[in-house]
C-alpha cells in the first residue's frame, strides 16, 4: 500500500502491518524486535573524553605558546615557561568541561521516551517496557502518558496531544482516527501521534507505524549525530591569529640572528636574543585574557536570565546579522489569553474598566458568555488546557468568582468534547452549556441572545456571525463559541447561541522595542514558528516586523538557490518542520549570514546546532534543545537576546582592545631590539622584554575585560567576521603607535647614551621604564578609540598602579641585579614625562586618524 500511514485509513494500516486491533502475540513481538531492535534513539559519533581533552589543543595559537614555553625553558627562563603551560593547561580544562557538557544533547533524547508502555499482546492489555515495542503492537493511551512510538490511530475519547516539542504548536492538538491529506505537516496530522509528545486530555488506541531511529525523534536524533560542531568567529580568528604569530616567530629567528653574528655578537648570547625576542613576540596572556573576559561576560549575561554554556557563543553574539526566533513564548508570552469577546454584534474586552454597558445589556450577555465558558470547562486558573484556562482567567478578570460559580451551580453530567463532534457540553440542573468549534455551535444554533432575548437565528444573523469568526481568526484568535439549552434531551439542536470568545498567546510587551533595537543595529529578525500562517502574520505585525509569510510546504518546492533568494525577503516562516529550520539557517549561513538560532523544542534540535550561536529557552525547553544550544534563556524572552547581543558586541570590543593593546606593544618591542641590533646596540634584553610582556600582558590586559560597553555599541553595524581580529583598524593602531613608540624610544636610547659606543645600565633601564610608561598610556588611548568611558573601569586604574608598583620594584630594590637596571633620580622622571607629554598626544592623532577606518563611521 502507498502513503503514510496518516493518509491511510486505520484499518488499511493495521492490515498493512500483518496485526489486528488486539494486538500481535508475544511470539511475533519477539521475532519482531529482532528484525527492528529497540525502540530507542540511537546516538552516534560520541567522543570520548579523552578525544574531547585532546582536542582543546588542536589550535595554533596553543601550539605557538607550546613552542614559547620550550623556547622559555632552553633560554633559561623557567618561571615564564611555567607560566605559559600554566595558561595553556587551564584553558584546556576550562574548554573540556564546556564540550563534555555539549556532549549530552544526543544523550537527552533517551530522557524522551516513555519507560513503559500498555500495549496489546495476545489480546490482553499489559505493560512492558516501552524499548520493547515493534511496528505492528497496538498501544493504549492515557491523559498523562509519554507516547511511546510513531503510530496511527486506530481510536480516542476526547484525545488531545501536546506536541509542541516536535511542531511548535502552542496549543494541544485534537486527535481522530479519520485519515488526513498526504502532503499535511506534521502539526496538522490528526490520525497519528508520535514519539515523546504527550497526551493531555483523553484516550486513545493506537498502532505502532515506527521504532527508534525511524520515528521523528529518530531523525531528528540522526541529524544531531551528524552535525559537526562549528568554531565562533573569534575561534576561528584567534586560531589564524596563532598561525601568522607562529610563522613571524620563524621568520623573526631567522632575521636576528645572521644580522648579530655578522656584528660579532657571540653565538650564544645572539641566539638567547632571538629566543627572547621570539618569546616576546607571542601574547603569551591573550588566551587567559580572553578566557577571563568571556567569562566576566557569561557572568553578567547571567545576571541578565541568559546563562552560556560555551565561552566563545558571548562574543560570537556580537557578530550576529540575523536571529531567527521561535514564536510561541518567545515573541509571545507563551500562555492563551482572552482578547476579545463578541455578543450579538458587541464585541467586549473582558478586562477592560468602563465596560461599554450599554453594548453589553441590562443583561449583561457577556457575563453570561463567561459564566458559561467557566462552568463548561474542565481547567482551573494554574491547570488544564491553555484555552481553558484562559476562559476561567477572562471570567475572574471580569469580576466572576469561579471556584464559588461552580459550587452555585454543580455540574449533573457532561458530554465530554470529541474530535468528531468539535463541542463539549456540561449540565447544570436544567440547563446545558455548550463550547466548541463556532461552525458547529452556529450549526446547531436555532436562536441568538440578543439585548431583548433569545431571538430566531436567521440566515443574515448566522452570516454575520461567521463573518466576526473570520475577523477574529484574521487577527490571529483561535475561536470558541458558546451556546446554552434549557431543552437537556436535545443538546446537539435548539441551542441559544450566545457569543464567541476570541484567545490569543499575546506578544510580550517589551519585545517590539526589542526589535527595534536589534534591527537599528542591523540585525534582521526571522521568525521561524510551527503555527498556521494567519497567526503567525498577526503576532508578526504586532510587533512591527514585515508580515509577509512563507510556509513549510512552500520551503519543500524552493530548492535551494530559490530558497537563498526568499530568505532575504521574508521575516515569517510558518508550519516550519525541524528540516525547514535547518534549510532556512543554512540558506541564510550560505548567504554569508551569522545566524542566532532560537528554539525549545525536540524539533529545534538540529537548528540549535547548525546555528552560529544556538539559543534555547530555559523554562518550557526540552533537554534536549538546552544541551544542543550556545545558550539558554532563563526567562524564554526574545528581549534578552536583545541584551546579549548588545553585550556580545561589548565583549568583542574588550577583546578588541586587549588584543590591539598586547601586539602593538610587541610589535614596538621587536622593533626597537630589531632596529637597535642593527645600529650594534643590545637594548631590551631578553629578561626586560618578559617583563614587560608580564606587566603588559598582566593585570591591566586582564582588567581591560571588565571595561563597560561603549556608547555605540547598539548603533554600529554587525562586525563582518571575515574582516578577522586584526582589521585595518587594529592594523593602522599598531602601525601608527608602532612607529611612534619605536622613534621615542630610540631618541630616548641615544638621548640616555649620550655617545657611548655600548648600551649602559643607565640607558637601558631609560627605555625599559619609559616604554612602560607609554604603553600605560597608549592603554588609555585604545579605549577611548572605542568609546569607553575614561574612568570607568576602577579595576584597570588599580591594574596601572600595582603594575607602576612592580616596575618601581625592579628600579628600586635589590632586583634591580636580576634586570640589569639602575635607580632613577628626579630629572630623569622629569624626562620620561616629557617624552609622555609629546608621544601621548601623537597616540591621539593615530587614534582619531584609524577611527575613520571603522565600517559606517
Amino acid at each position: 500500500m502507498s502513503g503514510s500511514p496518516h493518509s491511510r485509513s486505520a484499518d488499511d494500516v493495521v492490515a498493512g502491518l500483518d496485526t489486528d486491533p488486539d494486538g500481535l502475540s508475544d511470539d511475533e513481538a519477539r521475532r519482531r524486535l529482532d528484525e527492528h531492535g529497540e525502540n530507542d534513539v540511537v546516538s552516534g559519533g560520541e567522543r570520548s573524553a579523552v578525544d574531547i581533552f585532546v582536542a582543546q589543543f588542536d589550535s595554533a595559537l596553543i601550539w605557538v605558546l607550546i613552542a614559547a614555553a620550550a623556547l622559555s625553558v632552553w633560554a633559561g627562563h623557567v618561571v615564564d615557561a611555567v607560566l605559559i603551560a600554566v595558561i595553556v593547561v587551564a584553558n584546556g580544562i576550562f574548554g573540556f568541561v564546556q564540550d563534555y557538557r555539549a556532549e549530552e544533547s544526543l544523550a537527552s533524547l533517551r530522557e524522551l521516551a516513555a519507560p513503559t508502555a500498555v500495549v496489546r499482546r495476545d489480546g490482553d492489555a499489559v505493560e512492558v517496557d516501552a524499548t520493547a515495542l515493534v511496528p505492528g503492537d497496538v498501544v493504549e493511551l492515557e491523559s498523562g502518558d509519554v507516547v511511546p512510538a510513531d503510530a496511527r490511530l486506530l481510536s480516542e475519547s476526547a484525545l488531545e496531544v501536546d506536541e509542541a516539542a516536535l511542531t511548535g504548536e502552542s496549543v494541544p492538538v485534537s486527535k481522530s482516527p479519520e485519515p488526513v491529506d498526504e502532503a499535511a505537516p506534521l502539526a496538522e496530522r490528526e490520525s497519528a501521534v508520535y514519539k515523546g509528545t504527550n497526551v493531555t486530555r483523553g484516550s486513545g488506541v493506537a498502532v505502532v507505524t515506527a521504532t527508534g531511529m525511524d520515528t521523528e525523534v529518530g531523525d531528528i536524533a540522526r541529524e544531531l549525530a551528524g552535525t559537526e560542531e562549528t568554531d565562533t568567529p573569534l575561534q576561528a580568528e584567534l586560531d589564524d591569529l596563532g598561525r601568522t604569530l607562529g610563522i613571524g616567530v620563524l621568520v623573526l629567528a631567522a632575521l636576528v640572528v645572521p644580522f648579530l653574528l655578522l656584528r660579532g655578537t657571540d653565538p650564544i648570547q645572539a641566539g638567547l636574543t632571538a629566543v627572547s625576542l621570539a618569546v616576546a613576540a607571542v601574547p603569551e596572556g591573550l588566551p587567559a585574557v580572553v578566557t577571563l573576559t568571556l567569562a566576566l561576560g557569561v557572568r553578567r549575561m547571567a545576571d541578565e536570565d541568559a546563562l552560556v554554556r560555551r565561552l566563545p557563543a558571548v562574543e560570537a553574539l556580537g557578530s550576529v546579522d540575523v536571529v531567527c526566533t521561535d514564536k510561541t513564548g518567545t515573541l509571545t508570552e507563551g500562555r492563551m489569553r482572552v482578547e476579545r469577546l463578541w455578543v450579538n454584534d458587541a464585541v467586549v474586552a473582558p478586562g477592560d474598566e468602563g465596560r461599554d454597558q450599554s453594548a453589553v445589556g441590562s443583561d449583561d450577555r457577556a457575563e453570561l458568555l463567561l459564566r458559561a465558558g467557566a462552568l463548561c470547562n474542565d481547567a482551573t486558573a494554574e491547570e488544564g488546557d491553555p484555552t481553558e484556562r484562559a476562559i476561567v482567567e477572562a471570567a475572574a478578570d471580569y469580576g466572576l468568582d469561579v471556584a464559588a460559580l461552580r459550587d452555585e451551580y454543580p455540574r449533573t453530567d457532561e458530554i465530554p468534547f470529541s474530535s468528531e463532534r468539535k463541542w463539549m457540553g456540561t449540565v447544570h440542573g436544567d440547563v446545558v452549556y455548550v463550547k466548541g468549534a463556532p461552525e458547529v455551535v452556529l450549526e446547531m444554533s436555532d436562536r441568538v441572545l440578543t439585548e431583548s432575548g433569545p431571538t430566531e437565528l436567521t440566515g443574515e444573523r448566522a452570516e454575520r456571525i461567521r463573518d466576526r469568526t473570520e475577523a477574529f481568526a484574521d487577527d490571529a484568535l483561535r475561536v470558541l463559541a458558546v451556546a446554552y439549552t434549557e431543552e437537556t434531551d436535545a443538546v446537539d439542536e435548539d441551542l441559544v447561541f450566545v457569543g464567541l470568545v476570541g484567545m490569543i498567546d499575546p506578544a510580550r510587551e517589551e519585545v517590539a522595542d526589542a526589535i527595534a533595537t536589534t534591527t537599528g543595529a542591523g540585525v534582521a529578525v526571522k521568525m521561524i514558528t510551527g503555527d498556521n500562517a494567519r497567526t503567525a502574520a498577526a503576532i508578526a505585525a504586532s510587533l512591527g516586523m514585515d508580515s509577509s509569510v512563507v510556509e513549510g510546504s512552500e520551503i519543500e518546492r524552493l530548492d535551494d538557490d530559490e530558497l537563498r533568494e526568499r530568505v532575504e525577503s521574508v521575516d515569517v516562516f510558518a508550519r516550519a518542520a525541524p528540516q525547514h529550520k535547518v534549510r532556512i539557517l543554512r540558506a541564510l549561513q550560505a548567504n554569508g549570514h551569522v545566524v542566532a538560532m532560537t528554539g525549545d523544542g525536540v524539533n529545534d534540535a538540529p537548528a540549535l546546532k547548525n546555528a552560529d550561536v544556538g539559543v534555547a529557552m530555559g523554562i518550557r525547553g526540552t533537554d534536549v534543545a538546552k544541551q544542543a544550544s550556545d545558550v539558554v534563556l532563563l526567562d524564554d524572552n526574545y528581549a534578552t537576546i536583545e541584551r546579549a547581543i548588545e553585550r556580545g558586541r561589548a565583549i568583542f570590543d574588550n577583546v578588541w582592545k586587549f588584543v590591539a593593546y598586547l601586539l602593538s606593544a610587541n610589535i614596538a618591542e621587536v622593533a626597537i631590539v630589531f632596529l637597535a641590533s642593527l645600529l650594534g646596540y643590545l637594548v631590551l634584553p631578553a629578561v626586560q622584554l618578559l617583563w614587560i610582556n608580564l606587566l603588559t600582558d598582566g593585570l591591566p590586559a586582564l582588567a581591560l575585560g571588565a571595561d563597560p560597553q561603549g556608547g555605540d555599541v547598539m548603533e554600529r553595524p554587525p562586525r563582518d567576521p571575515d574582516r578577522g581580529i586584526v582589521d585595518r583598524e587594529m592594523l593602522g593602531l599598531m602601525g601608527g603607535t608602532g612607529t611612534v613608540t619605536t622613534a621615542a624610544m630610540l631618541g630616548l636610547l641615544f638621548y640616555a647614551l649620550d655617545g657611548a659606543p655600548s648600551v649602559t645600565p643607565y640607558a637601558m633601564t631609560m627605555v625599559f621604564t619609559g616604554f612602560v610608561l607609554l604603553e600605560f598610556g597608549k592603554l588609555y588611548v585604545i579605549r577611548w578609540l572605542r568609546e569607553t568611558p575614561t574612568y570607568s573601569n576602577r579595576w584597570l586604574a588599580l591594574a596601572v598602579g600595582g603594575s607602576l608598583a612592580l616596575q618601581l620594584a625592579v628600579l628600586y630594590t635589590p632586583l634591580n641585579r636580576y634586570f640589569g637596571t639602575v635607580a632613577l633620580g628626579v630629572a630623569d622622571w622629569g624626562i620620561l614625562a616629557a617624552v609622555l607629554a609629546v608621544v601621548l598626544p601623537l597616540y591621539l592623532l593615530v587614534a582619531a586618524g584609524v577611527r575613520r577606518l571603522r565600517p559606517g563611521y
